[in-house]
């Protein structure tokens, strides 16, 4: 292990020990972000409250927060029972079912980082002795690299997410990766901070489930944010809002234009306002059922093409990667990337359909499909690579093709070509990793199989525990359709067409990273330079969304794919022979 997990299992004991029954209780936690002893201390310390029933919420910023201000506005008011905020708490309850207004409730545990410890409602000792440098200069200058190549990083605000450690039952991928994420995310920012104007740290407590209540702070900052933004539509949530904005101070909250974002196992939960109420875009033509959408607004997303502002922000993510890994993958030259992802883009849009043949697997079956690639209308679906899509605000690329202007999101590390299929037929034997609430590793003996028409998927075979999660997972997704159908937090055209391609392959992608290799992670083993990957649910493409994305990465290496587009003609135009690239 690179670190001393005796001394951060001791730290753990004595936080444990010094904060009692805590259960269903809150911590907010500020701190400096260059205080790094209170930084890695949240490690243990977020272990600890998670062990003992709570929930963490942090923030590292220097000098003000708007935000924060924000919330202590709200909180002051609550309690006061001030008219107008219980007003629009009780027209937004009239479809949440008094759950929107549990998220008012003042933090019960309320902590700043002083010099030597966490002081506050408690005074806590930092426990920081756990961690060790691990080649720091390395990362750092893969993380210059990313900033560099990834998203041009300018003089604007940064926002950087890390993770915070699930109790010990929920920890499923190896601890040593979560605590290499606190040196990735560190990295991050004391890279970003070369140039920009101001670089946030945050992380709170995950969900299990997307139909969990939500860690009440993170709802309640989304649902400040979101209706901030929507305050000038004339409906009875944003108009009493509108009164309201003043009082809180909310329109001084500024977001980040750049984010990065580790990513660890579970997910945010319910966004109560967003399921009950949605934000209308500002023409009323659509709306969004997060806040997130507006701010992104990704072009993948139906809504994008009648949303009349700009897109805010743009983002990147990783998941808990090993340091290792994330340098081997990162520090690389995104152009030369960028431009390998090219020959194959030019082939998808050269050809009518892609496709692809293995050879027989020991579980019986092969990887045998055809992916369409032309739309009822004869237009062509978009191929595209993902690595540098994050270096403008609005996507270049999108804005060239269809004259929307769409936000910009990328994974990290990237390397991939990507389309989303008109339709794929056959079979897909997925052996390598299977991304549900977390990855998960399969196997040649242990495979995840598909088989897909024209009208829909279905899986034929799958390891027990993977498939029981894969189903749980779409069941949720299921109902969270359901629910904004009978709230009518999203237009009923976008909730039929979620319905219509609920069961279908979303995504076709062939991996293009020559540095990637096969570990623990689906967001690395998807770019691994040979193989391929598809995904079962939404798509990349505004007219195929749905509640879920579930990606599938198969050894195309291993199985010896022979992979081809097919153009209008007839002819054949070769990507793979046998496992191998002949581009």
């Amino acid at each position: 292990m690179k670190y001393n997990l005796k001394k951060f299992n001791s730290a753990i004991e004595d936080y444990k020990k010094k904060l009692g029954n805590i259960r269903g209780k809150t911590f907010l936690i500020t701190f400096d972000p260059d205080n790094r002893n209170a930084y890695r201390s949240f490690a243990p310390f977020s272990a600890a409250v998670h062990e003992l029933g709570g929930d963490m919420h942090v923030m590292g910023f220097r000098g003000k927060s708007p935000i924060l201000e924000s919330l202590e506005n709200v909180w002051d008011l609550h309690e006061k029972k001030d008219e107008t905020l219980e007003k629009f708490i009780s027209i937004v309850d009239k479809k949440a079912k008094g759950e929107f207004k549990k998220l008012f409730r003042r933090p019960e545990i309320r902590l700043c980082a002083g010099k030597n410890s966490f002081e506050g409602s408690i005074k806590l000792p930092y426990h920081a002795e756990w961690f060790r440098e691990y080649k720091r200069e390395r990362l750092i200058k893969t993380a210059d690299a990313v900033w560099k190549g990834v998203y041009a990083l300018k003089k604007e605000r940064v926002g950087v997410g890390f993770v915070l450690i699930p109790k010990r039952k929920l920890l499923e991928l190896p601890l040593e990766d979560y605590l290499d994420s606190y040196a990735v995310a560190d990295a991050m920012k004391e890279s970003a901070e070369k140039k920009a104007i101001e670089v946030t740290l945050n992380a709170s407590s995950p969900r299990m489930s997307q139909m969990d209540f939500p860690e009440r702070i993170s709802d309640l900052k989304a649902a400040l944010i979101g209706c901030e933004l929507d305050k000038v539509i004339d409906e009875e949530p944003f108009v009493t809002f509108r009164k309201l904005s003043g009082m809180l101070n909310t329109d001084r909250i500024k977001i980040s234009s750049a984010n990065f974002f580790v990513s660890a196992k579970g997910y945010g939960g319910r966004h109560i306002f967003g399921q009950t109420i949605g934000y209308p875009t500002l023409n009323r033509k659509s709306r969004w059922n997060s806040p997130s959408g507006i701010i992104y607004k990704f072009d993948f997303y139906p809504q994008t093409v009648l949303e009349d502002r700009n897109p805010m922000s743009r983002v990147g993510f990783t998941e808990t990667l090993p340091i290792d890994v994330f340098i081997e993958t990162n520090l690389i030259d995104w152009d030369e990337l960028t431009r390998k992802d090219r020959v194959l883009i030019d082939i998808c849009h050269r050809c009518e359909k892609i496709i692809v043949e293995g050879e027989m697997q020991k579980c019986g079956y092969r990887t045998k499909i055809e992916v369409g690639l032309i739309m009822p209308n004869g237009k062509h679906r978009w191929a595209r690579g993902s690595d540098t899509e994050l270096r403008n605000l609005i996507q270049q690329s999108y804005l060239r093709r269809t004259g929307i202007r769409a936000g910009s999101m990328g994974n990290i590390p990237g390397g991939e070509m990507f389309v989303t299929p008109e339709y794929v037929e056959g079979t897909v034997v997925g052996d390598v990793v299977i991304a549900i609430d977390q990855s998960y590793m399969l196997s040649e003996k242990e495979p995840f199989v598909i088989k897909s028409a024209k009208n829909g998927y279905r899986v034929i075979r799958a390891p027990k525990k993977i498939l029981g999660k894969f189903n749980s997972r779409k069941s949720e997704a299921w109902k969270l359709i359901e629910i904004q159908e009978k709230n009518k937090s999203v237009p009923k055209e976008v909730v039929e067409m979620k319905k219509k391609f609920f069961n279908h392959i979303g995504e076709f992608a062939i991996n293009t990273n020559p540095k990637a290799k096969i570990c623990d992670y689906l967001i690395v083993n998807e770019k691994i330079a040979g193989m391929m990957h598809v995904a079962m649910g939404s798509g990349y493409e505004p007219d195929r969304a749905t509640e879920y994305h579930i990606d599938v990465v198969v050894d195309s290496i291993r199985q010896k794919h022979d992979i081809y587009g097919v153009d209008k003609s007839g002819k054949k135009h070769w990507i793979k022979k046998r496992g191998k690239f002949v581009i």
